[in-house]
Parts: structure tokens; sequence; C-alpha cells
């Protein structure tokens, strides 16, 4: 009986342990995995392979296919058939007999008109890919945004916690002086408070990397995931940038002028299609009829009169149409070359602040804390000297990084603006 119960144990064990072991695993191996990490040039990839704007403009050329198709398509005829039962009546025989009628209507267009029409749609389609071109390349813009944003609350989470681990090392010292009676407790709230600060500022930090981490996987429609990592830097400024030769540059292969040129094309044959409209279009018939005592093949024509209207409305809206999308080119034309002057000029601002803080202002700024802190070890100095020291050298890191994000954006912005990397 004892060695029952001692194996019945054993077995009961085992097999609780095995459901333990079993049920741990899973999170077990949820917490190795590596977190993902990704560079921009992977993010870009995943967006364009998932993001519905590039649906949305694929969708676009499917529907100008569809158009395209009904512009080439001819007009359906028509068959009409007819049937009665005829009675003889002069000379009255009493004799019945079946009628029969059919007719077929075959409407012919004016050639020029179709034409044009088919052209039009040629242009909506060509319009339409080079539109989503357009999509692409505002969508790597905007993922490249999104990325640098992130890398900017990164550093700026980094910094802070910097910074708290110095404020913190400060108020350990100011506590131990305190408890030695070498300084006012007063000393001791002060660090405290600058603590708190350091915290929250740290908090905050961390909140917007979370929201910029959201904001770029949205981009990627979910794409990379909601636990990753970026891997990367800031773009740096190579050779100066040149905003006069850029902008005159050949910009007809450019996506959102390509996209604009198309529609004025577009347009342009939607009022030659008008214009044809004014001859009108034949309608071809013919037939076969049985009646009581002959048979008939008949067969004419029927043509519109544009006695009344000759197109007038539909010519002027045309023209009206074709007018904007002229002007809406133009205005794309002066844009895109207001931005390369602009966005050069940003870039080149960005850099010379960047310079200025890497041949000096970042190095003293750090000798700054570093001797505050040793003086402030040493009891030379006061806690707000330490303070002092440490926004200043926080601040210029802060404006260091934002010049360096500024460049990035200028340059995403600048390459937009072309219509593609420098």
């Amino acid at each position: 009986m004892p060695a029952r119960f001692l194996n019945w144990v054993i077995a009961l064990m085992t097999v609780m342990v095995a459901g333990t072991s079993g049920a741990l695993l899973p999170s077990l191996v949820q917490a190795k995995e590596p977190t993902p990490t990704f560079e921009l040039d992977r993010i870009i990839d995943l967006a364009l392979e998932r993001n519905p704007l590039i649906a949305g403009a694929q969708s676009v050329i499917l529907q100008n296919e569809g158009l395209r198709t009904q512009a080439g398509a001819y007009p359906n005829p028509t068959v009409g058939y007819q049937t009665a039962n005829g009675l003889i009546r002069d000379p009255s025989t009493g004799d019945n007999r079946i009628e029969h009628s059919v007719t077929v209507y075959q409407p012919v267009e004016y050639p020029g008109m179709r034409a044009a029409r088919q052209d039009a749609a040629a242009a909506g389609l060509v319009g339409a890919t080079v539109g989503l071109e357009e999509s692409k390349l505002n969508l790597i813009a905007a993922v490249k945004t999104a990325f640098y944003e992130l890398l900017l609350a990164e550093r700026t989470v980094d910094l802070l916690q910097q910074n708290l681990e110095i404020v913190q090392d400060v108020a350990r010292i100011v506590k131990a002086r305190v408890r030695s009676g070498e300084g006012a407790q007063f000393e001791v709230v002060k660090a405290e408070v600058e603590v708190l600060k350091a915290k929250q500022e740290l908090t905050r930090a961390k909140n917007a990397v979370r929201v910029r981490l959201v904001g770029l996987d949205t981009l990627t429609a979910g794409g990379l995931g909601s636990r990753y990592k970026v891997q990367g830097d800031f773009r740096s400024l190579r050779e100066r940038l040149d905003p006069e030769q850029m902008a005159a540059r050949d910009f007809s292969q450019h996506p959102i002028l390509q996209r604009h040129g198309k529609l004025v094309e577009q347009a342009e044959f939607t009022v030659s299609k008008e214009r044809q409209g004014r001859v009108p279009n034949v309608t071809l018939w013919g037939g076969f009829a049985r009646e009581i005592g002959r048979e008939a093949v008949l067969g004419g024509l029927s043509v519109p009169t544009p006695v009344w209207y000759r197109q007038q409305g539909h010519i002027a809206t045309a023209l009206g149409t074709q007018r904007k999308e002229e002007a809406e080119l133009i205005r794309a034309r002066n844009d895109l070359s207001r931005e390369i002057n602009q966005h050069a000029r940003e870039a080149e601002t960005a850099q010379e602040q960047i310079l200025v803080y890497e041949e000096g202002l970042l190095k003293q700024a750090q000798e700054a804390l570093r001797i505050a802190q040793l003086s402030f070890r040493q009891g030379a100095s006061s806690l707000l000297d330490v303070l002092d020291a440490q926004r200043v050298q926080r601040q210029i890191t802060v404006d260091y990084n934002l010049a360096r994000f500024d460049l990035s954006l200028a340059l995403t912005r600048f390459e937009r603006a072309l219509g593609g990397p420098l």
C-alpha cells in the first residue's frame, strides 16, 4: 500500500511539472525572441508593398483601363421583331395569315469623335500610371519623415536618460552632504525636485517614441509589428546644393508634372471630341417584312438634325476644364521650382548650424558640465552651478539633434521636389 501511494504521488508530480513547463514554454520562448530591427530601405519597401495609398493608385489605373475599353467599344445593334395575325378583308375570304417583321438598327459613330474619345481615354490611362509613381514618391517622403521623427524622439530619450542619471548622481551627493552636516536641508528638496522633473520629461519623451513607432508602423499597414526597433542615422550633406542649377533641370519626367501634363492632354482631346460631336451620328437600319399579299426587304438610315443645339454647352465646359488643367500644370511647375529653392536653402542653413555645433559648442558644453560636476564633488561649486551647466549642455545637444533632423527633413523634401534621390 505505501509503495502504491508513493508511485501515485510521483506520477502526479510528473504530470504537474510537465503541464506547468508546457504552459510556461510559449511565454519563455516569446520572452527570448529578439525584437526585430528595420532599416530605412526595408521600411520603404514594406510601405510600397502594403500601404493602401499604392493600392488606391493601382485601382485608378484599373478604372482608366476600363474607360479605355469603353472608348474603343462599338455601339451595339438593336434588333426588333414583330408578329401579327392578319385577316384578308377585301375581298373577304375568311383567310388568316401570320405576319412577320424583323428590323435591325446599327448606330455608326462619326470617326473623328470616336478617335478623339479614344485618345482622351488613352491619355487618362497614362496619367493614372504616372499617378502611381507620384503616389510612390509621396509615400517614400512620408516614410522618411516619420523615420527621422522617430530617430529624433529616440535621441531625445537617450539625452534625457543621461540627464536623469546626472541629476540622480548630484542628488546622492547632496543627500550625503546633508547627512554629514555640510549642506542645508533645502538643497535636498531642490535636488529631489530636479530628479522628479527629469523623470517626468523622460516619461513624456518615451511616450513620444511610442507614438512615433505607431505612426511609422501605420505607413506600412502593420508590416513592422507592435514591437520593433529602427536602425539608422540622420542624413548628412556632402556637397553644396545649387538650387539655381537644380531648378534649371528638365522636369518633363517628373511624376507630378507628367500627371498634370496628361490631364491637359486629356482635356484637349475632350474638347476635340465635343467639337466633333457637332457632326451627328448615323443610324443604319434594315429589315424584312412579310405581310398578307406581299414580302419586302427594307433599308434606310436616320440622321439627327442639329438645328436647335450644336454642342455649345459641352464645348464650353470642355474648354473650361482644359484651361483649368493648364493653370494647374503651371502652378505645379512653379511650386516645384519654389520648393527646390526653399528646401535647398533650409538644408544649407541646417548644415551650417551642424558645423557650428560639431566644431566647438558640443565639446565646450560637455567640458563645462564635466568641470562643474568635478567642482561640485570637491565642494568648490554649488548645486545651482551644476544644474545650469547641465541645462546648457542638454539644450545644446537638443539643438544639435534638431539641426540634424532639419537637414534630413529638408533633403527629403528636396528630393521629392526633384522627383527622385540626389
